[in-house]
């Protein structure tokens, strides 16, 4: 790698004052960093929430590296196949019969079990090639009919189309259900990787008013997973699940609603107004919930005191909720992690820009940050990559919201980060596994 003559790092770019970032894209997205944070899930760990389900990925030995590392931290390799692509696949037109051959010699090597459906990820070379992948699914669903062959992909090329891997497989994951008559006493939470947790306001009101809530993480059988099906509800909060309502509302008729995950007391208040409408229950009172966040935010500033902190994209779906929140109650908040804004933060961010115009945004893949120290002032850090940049051993250990949610979800959150002040933790044990090692995802 190339090095200045005089010894310095050039790392121009890859920190912005919010009074001059851009909303919602605030660095140059070109040459990219991969920084050994590995908290977040990838598709590997979404596609294991089916129960009973099996994973075929075709690609090169390259692209196979981590998507086999996922599955065997997971100690998942029992439900993970691959079939490798070779260089004579590409001009000597044997490509469609590898893959169907090698999906039976794939379930035969599990037999006497045979998986109720296998996902199958082709990679980027695929489209390249111009390959007849749904020819190829027909094929093996004539052939194994005891299975059930869903196409997922495995292409990076479109990360920044409009269904990138991520958002294709949070559809197909629901694709599977059987059409069933509407029980409008059922709702399905939808698309996250990480079950909402019990105590928060959402769940207490659907319970409270006979609800029967399904959720994927919870599934621990197909006739579990089957049965969301028969929700007359679908409630989303994640940017990436958003897609997947319109999906299920055409497939299946199934109503959605989708309700970003924020910090916000007015906000949370609503979103939980709109599910009561739609269920057709009254109002909750929120002003028990909101006194105990109060309180909560007062002893977790009285315990970190002026500690500063950093936070991540990859912990929270609404940085600049929680950044906003946290600003408002006195924490002193430095430093944000991102590399592109949720839509949802757009007023967030806005405000923040006007309030604490001095607060750094710092991206996380971006090249110059492999040279950026980080060895800075003792932070308490929300999300494994702000630990890492941070060079903090005071972090929460949070990936994707951790099911924390509304108001309980803002108790859990200053509880964490309470915990994080008063205990150290090597980060080098956290943050070279990938989503399943965070302590939140097991």
């Amino acid at each position: 790698m190339l090095k200045r003559v005089d010894g310095r790092e050039d790392t121009s770019g890859a920190r912005v004052l919010l009074k001059d970032a851009s909303f919602p894209e605030p660095f140059y997205d070109g040459l990219e960093y991969s920084p050994p944070a590995r908290g977040t899930w990838n598709i590997v760990h979404t596609t294991m929430l089916v129960p009973d389900s099996h994973q075929i990925y075709i690609c090169a030995l390259g692209c196979l590296r981590g998507v086999v590392l996922t599955a065997a931290e997971m100690n998942a390799m029992d439900r993970f196949s691959s079939i490798v692509i070779e260089e004579h696949h590409l001009y000597d037109g044997s490509m469609e019969d590898t893959i169907v051959n090698g999906v039976g010699e794939i379930l035969a090597g599990l037999l006497p079990k045979t998986p109720r459906v296998i996902f199958l990820y082709p990679a980027c070379i695929h489209h390249f090639m111009g390959a007849d992948m749904d020819g190829i699914v027909k094929r093996l669903q004539e052939t194994y009919t005891q299975t059930r062959f869903v196409l997922c992909w495995m292409d990076p090329i479109r990360r920044h189309s409009n269904l990138p891997p991520e958002i294709r497989t949070r559809c197909q994951i629901y694709s599977l259900w059987k059409k069933q008559p509407a029980d409008q006493n059922s709702v399905n939470l939808i698309g996250s990787n990480l079950a909402v947790e019990n105590d928060s306001a959402l769940m207490k009101l659907l319970r409270d008013n006979g609800m029967t809530v399904r959720q994927l993480p919870t599934c621990q059988t197909y006739a579990e997973y089957e049965a969301m099906g028969s929700a007359g509800l679908n409630l989303a909060f994640e940017p990436l699940a958003r897609p997947v309502l319109p999906f299920l509302q055409e497939r299946y008729g199934q109503p959605g609603i989708y309700l970003s995950d924020s910090f916000d007391y007015q906000e949370i208040t609503a979103a939980l107004y709109r599910v009561a409408d739609a269920i057709g229950a009254g109002h909750p009172d929120c002003r028990d919930e909101i006194n105990r966040c109060e309180t909560a935010f007062r002893l977790a500033k009285e315990a970190i005191g002026d500690m500063p902190v950093a936070i991540d994209y990859a912990a929270t779906f609404r940085p600049f909720s929680l950044v906003r929140a946290l600003l408002g109650h006195g924490f002193q908040v430095r430093r944000i992690y991102v590399d592109v804004c949720n839509g949802d933060d757009s007023n967030d961010f806005q405000s923040l820009q006007q309030s604490h115009p001095a607060l750094e945004l710092y991206p996380t893949r971006h090249a110059k940050m492999r040279c950026m120290d980080r060895h800075s002032d003792e932070f308490l850090a929300i999300g494994q990559k702000a630990a890492y940049f941070t060079g903090t051993r005071h972090f929460v250990d949070l990936a994707e919201g951790g099911g924390w949610y509304d108001f309980a979800g803002i108790r859990r959150m200053l509880a964490g980060m309470v915990d994080a002040c008063e205990k150290e933790k090597d980060p080098r044990d956290y943050v070279r596994i990938k989503g399943w090692g965070c302590h939140i995802c097991r």
